[in-house]
């Protein structure tokens, strides 16, 4: 399994209880539960959302860095390589797939290790 090769000292402090299980608060935790979806992540950049966990299926959507979005799971995938990252996990949203590259948190994009697809 590739995992990310750095970590964000900014982002890691505040994902702590991500990265333990689950904790929604504040406007994640609403857009999550209104979702129906257990978990919330956040991107710290512009990220394309796609119908599969590859840079080369359909985009189905966008979603603007700080905004939250609800997720199911995370699964491996194709490895992208972006921002100092390396990583084949992505995060089902209810659009789609982002890459966890692109979100805050660890390795899982601050999903549990054990919600897998």
């Amino acid at each position: 399994m590739t995992m990310r090769m750095r970590t964000r000292a900014s982002v890691t402090a505040g994902v702590g209880a991500f990265a333990a299980g689950l904790l929604l608060t504040g406007a994640a935790g609403a857009q999550a539960a209104a979702a129906g979806l257990p978990y919330a992540v956040t991107p710290y950049v512009n990220v394309n959302v796609r119908s599969g966990p590859s840079s080369q299926t359909g985009i189905t959507g966008h979603v603007t860095a700080g905004d939250p979005r609800g997720a199911s799971c995370w699964t491996h995938g194709e490895t992208i390589r972006d921002n100092g990252y390396v990583n084949d996990v992505w995060v089902r949203l209810a659009e789609g797939y982002v890459s966890a590259v692109y979100l805050k948190g660890d390795q899982f994009g601050g999903l549990p290790a054990s919600a897998t697809c």
